[in-house]
This record gives C-alpha cells, sequence and structure tokens, in this order.
C-alpha cells in the first residue's frame, strides 16, 4: 500500500499521540463506524494475564466518530506506513482500512485508519460502561495505566471539542472506581 496522497484518521491514542511527522491535522468525521473500548489490550495497557481496554472502530451504520486526521509528510510515507503498522497491528486484531471521511474545511478525503477485527480473540463484544470502567480502573500494560489512555483521549477530545457522552460517563465511572 502506497499512503501518498492519504490521510490518517485517528480516534484514540492517535488523537494525541500521533508519532509521525504531518503537514496537516484537522478536525474529520467517519460514517459507519462507532468508536468504543471494544479491544482487549494485552500488550500496550493490559496484560495477557489481566487484559486492558483500549478503543477500536467497530463497523456499525447509521453510526459515525468524530476523530482528528493526519496528512502526513508525503516524503516521509514509506517511514509512516512502517510505523503505524508496527504501532497498531501488534496482535492483528486491527483490520487497516483506506476509508473516506468528512474534514472539518468540508473536503472528502481518503483515510487509513485501523478497525476492529469482529472476529478476531481480542473483540470485547458487548460490555456496559460499568465492566468497561473496572477493566480500565485495575489495568496496566506496557505503555502504562489503562486509566491515562482513557484520561489522554477525553482530554485530546475535549481539546478538539469534540462531544462523546459515552467516553465522557465512562470517565467518571472509573474516576469514581479510584477513589474506592
Amino acid at each position: 500500500m502506497d499512503i501518498r496522497g492519504l490521510w490518517v484518521f485517528g480516534y484514540g491514542s492517535l488523537m494525541w499521540n500521533p508519532g509521525f511527522a504531518h503537514e496537516e491535522r484537522q478536525v474529520a468525521t467517519l460514517q459507519g463506524y462507532r468508536r468504543s473500548f471494544c479491544m482487549h489490550s494485552i500488550e500496550h495497557r493490559g496484560t495477557r494475564e489481566e487484559p486492558g481496554l483500549v478503543l477500536a472502530l467497530e463497523e456499525m451504520a447509521p453510526a459515525h466518530c468524530y476523530g482528528v486526521a493526519f496528512r502526513p509528510v508525503a516524503d516521509h510515507a514509506d517511514a509512516t506506513l512502517a510505523y503505524l503498522r508496527e504501532r497498531e497491528l501488534v496482535t492483528d486484531a486491527y483490520l487497516e482500512r483506506v476509508c473516506p471521511i468528512e474534514l472539518a474545511d468540508g473536503r472528502e478525503v481518503q483515510a487509513l485508519t485501523y478497525v476492529m477485527d469482529l472476529n478476531h480473540v481480542q473483540y470485547a463484544r458487548g460490555l456496559t460502561l460499568e465492566e468497561q470502567a473496572r477493566i480500565i480502573a485495575r489495568a496496566v500494560g506496557g505503555r502504562g495505566p489503562n486509566t491515562e489512555y482513557l484520561t489522554a483521549t477525553v482530554a485530546a477530545l475535549r481539546e478538539q471539542n469534540i462531544a462523546d457522552d459515552e467516553l465522557h460517563t465512562l470517565e467518571e465511572l472509573v474516576s469514581g472506581l479510584s477513589r474506592r
């Protein structure tokens, strides 16, 4: 795959930690998917013994997801793709997709994004917000506590004026569990 000319759509940690050089960044909308804590994390935010949860996109019409789109520096396209694959495909739970997104300025562009493989063993189907909160409150992985991932993502959403009631509620639930 050649990502020259493609954007990268971030809906979780890519929003606050893209990790690659980019020429442009703006809020964007992806149709047909919803953001949710539906992937067991056995590397970055949990372990095989005590998995955490990270965000993934679940394909679901007529859902949509607001996130942040990045236009990578063209001269670094190969390095950007290699970096993203190393970061996002560590356990093959994500599927690499190119999808149309709408940028905040009204342009429609094609974007590389990573969506949940609904048949993967790490897919955490149908967890309630309370169940998600209990997992996130206790899990720790190679990149730190699962709570930090949630907090940084919610902060990035607020910074971009993106409303996500489910994640705001989840942050409150996790905060309540942490105070106990």
